[in-house]
């Protein structure tokens, strides 16, 4: 079935991504696997305005990541880092790009693999299965957490960011991650009207009382949901998700950050199997203190 999109956030099909694009997405992604839903590109809309780079807070960025949870016996048991073998294949500058400053990391100890997403990113929902997958496969010593974004105001985005980091307080994040992107991309947290194909009028839009009624599948009490939603510790986790998205220099989504240094998109690296390929080489990278 064929997936509307708003027509408002999928920037151009050579950009694939959410946003105002930038030097990190200049080429066209290869369709993924069937692991990550097929999305259609719509027409292209005017860009948004591009983040504007800032540092991020200092002390820590907990809150703003949500590590993928795992054991230590879970980590012994995944395989060494690859030895890092630079054949030149990727190149900085082109296919990733340096973060300057360097950005502080919420797992200690970890390199901390970071996707920058939105459940209303078209793109991101088609990258999600890649995501999920490279997740699985890191090495030990490594960890993939979660960066929601908040800058496509025209299209809900922040209420999206506020669920994220709500889910993630009441400890159901991963679990309620695939639904969510089904509901904000062809269910009933969408901003399209599915009879007409066009966007909803704004007062017609999806409520944070509506975001709650998901995740009653996970357990969790609509009323509590929103309280802690509404909390003040939910906004200060959105201003920190928003000053670490500032200080990654990114306003495309889906990016991926490797270990607060790097940043790479699937456009930048020629593809969404090849953005995994890459964050994998920098993780081999980063292992090996090169």
């Amino acid at each position: 079935m064929r997936l509307r999109l708003p027509l408002l956030c999928a920037a151009l099909i050579g950009l694939a991504a959410c946003g105002s694009g930038n030097n990190d997405t200049a080429a066209t992604p290869t369709t993924p696997p069937a692991t990550a839903a097929t999305v259609p590109a719509p027409a292209a809309p005017a860009p948004a305005p591009a983040a504007t780079a800032a540092p991020a807070a200092s002390g820590s960025t907990a809150g703003a990541t949500a590590a993928t949870p795992a054991t230590d016996a879970d980590d012994a048991n995944r395989p060494a880092p690859k030895p890092f073998v630079d054949d030149g294949k990727w190149v900085e500058g082109k296919n990733y790009f340096r973060i300057d400053p360097a950005q502080p990391t919420s797992s200690p100890g970890k390199i901390e693999v970071t996707e920058v997403f939105s459940y209303g990113c078209p793109f991101c929902y088609q990258f999600n299965g890649l995501v999920e997958q490279l997740a699985k496969d890191l090495p030990r010593g490594a960890v993939m957490t979660y960066t929601p974004a908040s800058f496509r105001p025209d299209e809900n985005w922040p209420l999206l960011q506020r669920a994220f980091l709500t889910a993630q307080a009441l400890g159901v994040a991963k679990q309620s991650h695939d639904a969510m992107f089904d509901a904000v991309n062809k269910g009933e947290l969408s901003i399209m009207d599915s009879s007409s194909e066009r966007r909803k009028p704004q007062s017609a839009w999806p409520t944070i009382d509506d975001v709650a009624k998901v995740y009653t599948k996970f357990g969790i009490k609509p009323e509590d949901f929103v309280a802690t939603a509404n909390s003040f510790t939910i906004n200060t986790k959105m201003k920190r998700a928003d000053e670490l998205v500032r200080a990654y220099e990114v306003d495309g989504t889906p990016a991926i950050i490797v270990n607060g240094k790097y940043r790479l998109s699937p456009s930048s690296a020629g593809g969404y199997p090849q953005a995994v390929e890459l964050t994998q080489w920098l993780v081999s990278k980063e292992a090996a203190g090169k």
